[in-house]
This record gives structure tokens, sequence and C-alpha cells, in this order.
């Protein structure tokens, strides 16, 4: 079989039409100066979703195109549970639309605000998302630069949802010792660097830091009445911890910051260092139920795929198809095993959980046969949403329900039956496989040798998973 690597970026449809057909759009949820964001629930899954709607008539220029473009690019390149989720994005006459998923907690800096105290426990429990984010980030050379807490949503409404990271407008894939220089940002956030427009990605940990000083005393390190003078006290001022607010916090949190908050770009500590810090161990652990987590890792062992529309039915179903609800219920578990929380798990981190959790020994020729099967996009490491894949109950996810819904969105034509053409349609704008290849797709799923594939045979296909 012809290696077929495939990732979420591979299902993240770029549509144009009309976005109602497939969703019903809601009630605003936000506004901002291109657009604004709706609610809007999925016809088929009956999922909500949020939608960010961008006037055409309103990017006028170049730049403001780039900024959209650069946006929906990295959104789309990222698999991170800290990390927004995007599903897809559409364009008509008059609007781009990016579809994602829906956060209704509110903004951090929400929480923040409303006066209550944040005590260390819970902002080193979202401080460690956070981290987290950047060293996934980094780790690729993309430098966010604009990290505030109103781009860090909460899932939920309970006390410790999960935040996820907004917001990628200015954000560049940069390479290794690139040095940049555009000024961009937010006042009270902007590393001194950044307003000498001479800076790397350490601009963000400059910026972390102010956020997890915000959460810790309620007021930012750098003040001033105009931008102007917030920048000037950056550039003058050293962190401070002199207050009635700073009484009781720990020698640790102030460490932490000094190390963040550190003038000097080249002396102050990277994301991975910072989620070292011994702070940190303040973070809540939640913890796994022993029975549940042994039948979510055998999951994992049996997870197995035999034809490569299979292996892109998989993807495409959890990426586009399952729950937020259904893809956090291994959130933990995959936490607990990304012991360097980088946001992905390496053959090493895979092969410890097993034996921590399973108590299995001897495995090693066994994990490479997983790695093989589970990472599917060969990038040597498992992401989060490959972990899912391989993790979620097989008999739940492929139901007859999902399938068929499934099923209707490749059938493009709406003619009852899937082509080479739809599949390529669908699985081919980031792969550039020969025509050939996606025959031999349909070929190995094609029982009665008609050339496509009608319901009874992918059902057949997709069910035969379960055995």
């Amino acid at each position: 079989m012809e290696n077929f690597s495939i990732s979420w970026q591979d299902v993240i449809p770029e549509s144009t039409g009309q976005i109602n057909e497939k969703y019903e759009i809601k009630e605003q949820l936000g506004e901002g100066a291109y657009g604004s964001v709706r609610k809007a629930t999925h016809r088929l899954t009956r999922e909500d979703r949020a939608v960010k709607i961008l006037s055409k008539k309103n990017l006028k220029t170049p730049e403001e195109l780039k900024i959209l473009e650069n946006e929906v690019s990295i959104l789309r390149s990222v698999d991170h549970p800290n990390i927004l989720k995007v599903y897809e994005t559409y364009q008509d006459k008059f609007s781009y639309f990016i579809v994602t998923e829906l956060c209704s907690g509110g903004e951090l800096f929400d929480r923040i605000i409303q006066g209550r105290t944040i005590s260390e426990r819970d902002s080193a429990h979202y401080f460690k998302q956070i981290l987290s984010c950047l060293v996934y980030l980094h780790d690729r050379h993309i430098v966010h630069r604009d990290l505030k807490p109103e781009n860090f949503l909460f899932c939920t409404q309970e006390p410790l949802s999960n935040l996820k990271l907004i917001d990628f407008g200015t954000s560049i894939q940069c390479q290794t010792a690139e040095i940049l220089t555009k000024k961009v940002g937010t006042s009270y956030y902007i590393a001194p660097e950044v307003i000498d427009c001479h800076y790397n990605e350490k601009c963000d940990i400059w910026s972390a830091g102010v956020i997890l000083y915000l959460l810790i005393s309620g007021f930012p390190p750098f003040n001033g009445k105009t931008d102007a003078e917030i920048m000037a006290n950056i550039k003058a001022k050293k962190v401070s911890f002199i207050g009635k607010e700073w009484k009781n916090i720990s020698n640790e949190a102030k460490d932490l910051l000094g190390k963040m908050i550190n003038p000097d770009p080249l002396s102050r500590i990277s994301a991975k260092e910072a989620l070292e810090h011994p702070w940190l161990q303040n973070d809540i652990q939640t913890p796994l139920d022993p029975g549940e987590t042994a039948l979510i890792l055998n999951n994992l062992r049996s997870f197995h795929w035999e034809t490569k529309l299979q292996k892109a039915t998989m993807s495409f179903i959890v990426s586009q198809l399952t729950t937020r609800a259904e893809r956090e219920e291994m959130l933990e578990l995959f936490k607990s095993l990304d012991k360097d929380n980088n946001g992905t798990l390496s053959r090493q981190e895979i092969l410890e959980g097993l034996i921590v959790f399973t108590r299995v020994t001897g495995i090693d020729s066994e994990i490479d046969r997983i790695m093989s099967q589970v990472d599917c996009d060969g990038s040597g490491e498992i992401d989060y949403t490959e972990f899912i894949t391989a993790t979620l109950n097989r008999t739940r996810l492929l139901s007859r329900e999902r399938l068929e819904i499934a099923f209707k969105l490749y059938d493009i034509d709406g003619s009852g039956t899937i082509t080479k053409d739809e599949l390529k349609a669908i699985f081919g704008k980031q792969r550039h496989y020969d025509d050939v290849f996606w025959e031999e797709m349909i070929n190995e799923v094609d029982k009665n040798g008609d050339g496509v594939v009608d319901i009874h045979e992918f059902s057949e296909m997709m069910l035969s998973l379960n055995n």
C-alpha cells in the first residue's frame, strides 16, 4: 500500500457558496473592526459552533487581507488542546467565514476584572495551559505577538474550564534565529524589545509573564494614561512586587515572574524552562480513573486501519463530527501522558504511559506498531486529534448516524455514491496525489466493481474497524 499521510489540515474544508446551506446562523456573540462573531448550528450534526464573519468591503487593503489569510493559515496548521479549533472556512461574494469551536465561558480577562481573588493554585492551573500553547507554537517557529487575557477564552462557565488561545491575526511563522522588526501587540503586554522593533519569540514570554502578574495581583506591572506612557514605563521600570496584593504571594511565583518579565530577552527564560519551574507544581492534577484509563489505552493499543479511506474517514469524523465533550473525555489522560507539556505525545511518552496505566511489559515492538498506525501525518509524534482518533470508543464513534453524515458530506453531488473526484476534492487540497492514487482508494472499498462507493460499501468498510 502506498504510504498515505493525512493530518487535521487535510479535513478542514475550504468552501465557496452559501454557508446557510450547512449552518443555521444564530445570535451575535461579538463584534470587531472587520465583522462579527455569531453562534451557528451545524444542520446535520446539530453541534453549536462559532462563525467569524468578515465583510469583504471592510478588508480593503492587501495588508488587511494578509492578516486574514495569515490567521486562517496558522489556525489550520495547529492542533493543541488549548488552541482554538477551526472546522472549516467559507467565502461568498460578500464575506469570509471562519467556523471554529464555540467557547461559551468568556474571556480570561473578564474573570480577572470581576474582582474575585484568583488563588495561586488556580492561577498555576490556567498558566500551565498558556505555557503549553507557547511551547507548542515556539517549537513550530510560530510567534503569537499579541498574548493578552482577552485572547484566552474559557470553553465553559466552569471555574476550572479549559482555556483556548485565539486571534492569530498578528502571528507569524519565522525561521530559526530570525529577527522580527514590526511593532505589533497591545501596550500593556508588549515586550520592551518589540518597542525597539528588534525581537524574537521571547516577546511572547514577556507577554505571558504580564498575564500571570495580572492574574495574581489584579493589575498590570506597567501602567499609564496613554499607550506612549505605558510603553515608556515598560522601557524604564523594573517589575515590582511591592504592595498589599503581594503580601501573601509565594516567593516561587515572584521568582517565575522575575524570570519572565525580564527586560533582557537573551536571559529571559523560554516557555519550556518556565513549565519546569517549581511554582507550577501548584497546578491542580485531576485524578484519573484507573479502569477508564486502561480502557482508553486498550483502544489505543487495538487501533488499526486497513484501507486509505478508513484512515481518512477516521480523521474526518473525529475532526468534523465529534462533539467537544467527546474530545475532552481524553484531555486529562492526554495531559497526563504529555510529560513535557508540549502538546504532542512522543514514542517514549506513550511507552511510559502504557507501562504505568496498563502494567504491560515488553512492548517495544508494539509501540512501533502503535506509532505507525496512530501517527497519521507521519510527524513522528502523536498529535491531540490523532490521540482522540485512536482512543475514542469506536462503537460509539462509528455509529450509523455518523457514518451516514460523513457519507453525505463526501457525496458532494448528492448522487448516492462517492467518486474518486469527490475524495480528491475533500482530501486532495493539501496532498497532491495523482489520479491513480484516488482510483486505488476507491477500488480498496468498491466490492461490486462499479467504480464508486455506495453507502453499504462505505458502512461495511468502517464498521469492520469494530471487529
